[in-house]
């Protein structure tokens, strides 16, 4: 079973989207980045995902939701009224996935970034690490063990 990381903004998709209605599957849909798209193809289900919040005022791990169902095209993308709309693909030919998740457990604080620098098993972890933008990306099971409220 392999672990991972998404980021969302809580208003789009938080960890109380998740929480609020826990035995409700959210599809993990948006992504429009070639390499966090072949990380989302490679999830299984039965994953474990820590949920980043980012943009808003209390950036941090959030908690954590499983995968309940390995990629799929994501149907965003063939919707012209959909933010997330790709005029280039096709159902023959699609170029985008998502995959659904469902909610484990809220974390009792949301773990800031600076939190996360400061633990020294974490010092390669993409999440840390200066440029890193993905928002969805692996997470080692050393890395996993040593954030607080996980291991």
């Amino acid at each position: 079973m392999a672990k991972w990381l998404v980021k969302s903004e809580p208003e789009e998709c938080g960890i109380d989207d998740f929480a609020t209605a826990p035995d409700r599957v959210i599809p993990w849909d948006g992504v429009r980045n070639y390499q966090a798209r072949n990380f989302l193809r490679q999830m299984d289900e039965g994953d474990q995902v820590l949920l980043y919040h980012s943009s808003c005022q209390h950036i941090g791990i959030a908690g954590v939701v499983t995968v309940v169902r390995a990629a799929y095209p994501d149907p965003t993308q063939f919707d012209p009224l959909s933010l997330y709309h790709d005029p280039k693909a096709t159902l023959e030919k699609p170029r985008w996935d998502a995959v659904d998740m469902q909610f484990v457990r809220k974390l009792p604080h949301i773990i800031p970034l600076a939190e996360l620098k400061a633990i020294p098993a974490l010092e390669n972890m993409p999440l840390v690490r200066k440029g890193n933008r993905l928002s969805v990306m692996p997470v080692t099971d050393d890395e996993w063990a040593a954030i607080p409220d996980l291991g």
